[in-house]
């Protein structure tokens, strides 16, 4: 028994939470649907370890990493700002002729959001969509954060604007949100490169998550389709939790047969 299952067997007696938790994944992409990667499981490529007490042997550490799930970049794309006589900032893309984006594409996939929605007068604020959904049939949460288990020679100049909802209520697809600081440097983002990394918590701390692309059935996709773009009509939409949860079908998670 490894020390995981120890682990597990002492902090989850018999009757007590479940010690797996099933989340299904999809993407719900009216088209170009073969750009988005499927979600991996974190991993690292690292030698044999020289020493028992190598990090690599930690018990926490490790726990830690295979807890993490990675969202890979879709698009190569290089992004940068021209400022006006006026002060105003133009969002161009840096590659011109050269990129592999056409603007039709680009206005699909990015909202540069108007100077009232900033946070920060100075930090301009982007949004790509990111079409993944992930829902799950027993409570648990989702976690988006940056990709900071992995190392870029050249960081982004700004933060990833991060997020934490309920997915067994609120299956709502993502979006990729950056809160620009250096605005003097190229935001370059290359395809199958670490994007976000997704995380979950459960009822169980020690539960491990068991993760599966599931179908977009007509019971999910009218759930998605009530809860999508409340935000355009009003503020405070965790209130409206409950009722999501009260109108949700029983069962909303149905893995793809392989």
């Amino acid at each position: 028994m490894s020390w995981e299952e120890k682990f597990a067997e002492d902090m989850d007696p018999a009757g007590a939470k479940k010690r797996t938790v099933t989340v299904g994944w999809t993407v719900r992409a009216p088209h170009a649907q073969a750009i988005w990667g499927a979600p991996k499981l974190f991993e690292r490529s690292l030698p044999r370890p020289a020493s028992a007490k190598s990090v690599q042997a930690c018990p926490a550490a490790v726990d830690f990493d295979k807890r993490h799930y990675v969202i890979p970049c879709p698009v190569d794309l290089t992004l940068r700002f021209d400022r006006a006589q006026n002060g105003q900032l133009t969002l161009v893309d840096a590659d011109g002729a050269q990129s592999a984006m056409r603007p039709q594409g680009m206005r699909e996939l990015l909202t540069f959001h108007p100077v009232h929605e900033w946070r920060h007068p100075e930090r301009p604020l982007i949004q790509f969509v990111a079409p993944y959904v992930f829902v799950s049939d027993d409570p648990c949460y989702i976690v988006q954060t940056p990709p900071y288990l992995d190392y870029f020679p050249r960081p982004r100049p700004g933060v990833q604007i991060c997020g934490r909802f309920p997915i067994h209520i609120w299956p709502r697809p993502f979006s990729w949100a950056f809160e620009w600081y250096d605005i003097s440097q190229p935001l370059v983002l290359k395809r199958g490169e670490p994007w976000f990394y997704v995380h979950f918590e459960t009822e169980n701390p020690s539960a491990r998550v068991r993760l599966v692309e599931t179908e977009l059935t007509p019971e999910l996709e009218n759930h998605i389709k009530s809860i999508a773009d409340v935000t355009n009509f009003m503020n405070r939409t965790f209130s409206l939790f409950a009722e999501a949860q009260r109108a949700r079908p029983e069962t909303l998670v149905k893995p793809k047969k392989a």
